[in-house]
């Protein structure tokens, strides 16, 4: 297994245990919520980073790796919501659908790592935060669209991207911590 593998697995099954425990406090409750809500939700969160990156410090304890880690979830939250329709409240069927996603999701990124060489270890944070934002837009321009596209990828892909973006985040931030404790 290559490191991007590990550090990919561990970043979701935190994910997934903040999702897990996130249901076990509010239920799924976020299933009310309309894509464009969500895709909102997700935008708020990116926004926070940036704001946090070009100030330098946040005033709410919450900092980048959390808004990340809600990224993440809220895009797994609109890929089942696009896929599944009606999500299940069983904590095991809900595990397993995003599971389902979370396996498509990975398998497009080792796909496009592969194609591209690794290259977001070379990217900064901020840049990759720009992108997360820039996709974003995207989706809620194609979403004022009806979802209808001439030639660009659809909202499901957008939401696959942004995810994977978050993971190089999280694994590029994790990175810069461990350096900053061995200081």
């Amino acid at each position: 297994m290559s490191s991007t593998e590990i550090e990919y697995s561990e970043i979701i099954s935190n994910c997934f245990e903040v999702f897990s425990k996130k249901n076990s406090d509010y239920g799924t409750s976020w299933k009310i919520l309309r894509l464009p809500s969500i895709t909102d939700q997700i935008f708020i969160k990116a926004q926070r980073i940036r704001t946090i990156q070009e100030n330098g410090f946040s005033r709410v304890e919450e900092g980048q790796i959390s808004e990340f880690i809600g990224i993440i979830n809220y895009c797994v939250m609109a890929l089942m919501l696009l896929s599944e329709g009606c999500i299940d409240d069983n904590l095991s069927k809900l595990q397993a659908a995003y599971n389902s996603q979370i396996s498509e999701v990975r398998e497009l990124l080792f796909n496009k790592n592969h194609d591209y060489g690794e290259a977001w270890r070379e990217m900064r944070v901020s840049s990759m935060t720009d992108i997360i934002l820039m996709k974003l837009l995207r989706i809620k321009q194609i979403e004022d669209n009806n979802g209808k596209t001439l030639i660009s990828e659809g909202i499901k892909a957008g939401y696959q991207d942004i995810i994977n973006y978050s993971v190089f985040c999280l694994i590029k931030l994790k990175y810069v911590q461990i350096q900053q404790t061995q200081q």
